[in-house]
């Protein structure tokens, strides 16, 4: 299920995602948004409705430390507790091998992309954009074809949402669009 795209000018972060909810051979429009804010942080998820609802109205998001030279340690391991916390609190985590797994999912602040795996690692890609789900590597696509066409992000996550929803049957409009723009410091 879905597309969740992520795009950083360095300034900006813009996080877009569809409104799929897949279950065995029928997708359905949702209502309840893949895309969020909670606090600072733009976030959109993928794996389960359910992961989504924790981090949108459970996870108390814990506050990043002021300037940008440790923000990514603090992605690793303050962020990241905490979202590990929230899940297992809210009963959605999981374990097996004595492995922690979660699930997928972006996250901007102050400039920054994050790309969140389901074992809680936490990449920082440096084409400045990413995206996760089922129409994932169509979006990466489009992302990448419209690099340097002097479009907006929003309007390149929406390209990149609109080519996901052409080619995935897990990928449906409307698109949700976030930006941090209004919500930091």
């Amino acid at each position: 299920m879905t597309a969740i795209v992520g795009i950083t000018d360095g300034n900006t972060v813009v996080i877009a995602g569809d409104s799929a909810g897949v279950g065995g051979d029928i997708t359905q429009p949702r209502l309840d948004a893949k895309v969020f804010t909670n606090g600072p942080y733009v976030i959109g998820y993928t794996t389960s409705f359910r992961m989504g609802q924790i981090l949108r109205y459970a996870f108390k998001a814990p506050v990043p430390p002021d300037g940008d030279d440790g923000l990514h340690a603090f992605m690793c391991t303050g962020f990241i507790n905490g979202v590990r916390d929230g899940l297992k609190e809210g009963g959605w985590a999981s374990k097996s091998n004595d492995q922690e797994e979660g699930g997928a999912f972006l996250v901007g602040i102050r400039g920054r992309l994050f790309e969140i795996g389901s074992d809680y690692q936490v990449g920082e890609l440096s084409d400045g954009y990413t995206a996760v789900g089922c129409g994932a590597e169509i979006a990466l696509g489009a992302l990448h074809a419209t690099a340097g066409a002097g479009m907006s992000l929003e309007a390149r996550a929406i390209a990149a949402l609109e080519a996901a929803a052409h080619f995935s049957t897990g990928v449906r409009a409307p698109f949700t669009v976030v930006d941090t723009a209004e919500h930091e410091d």
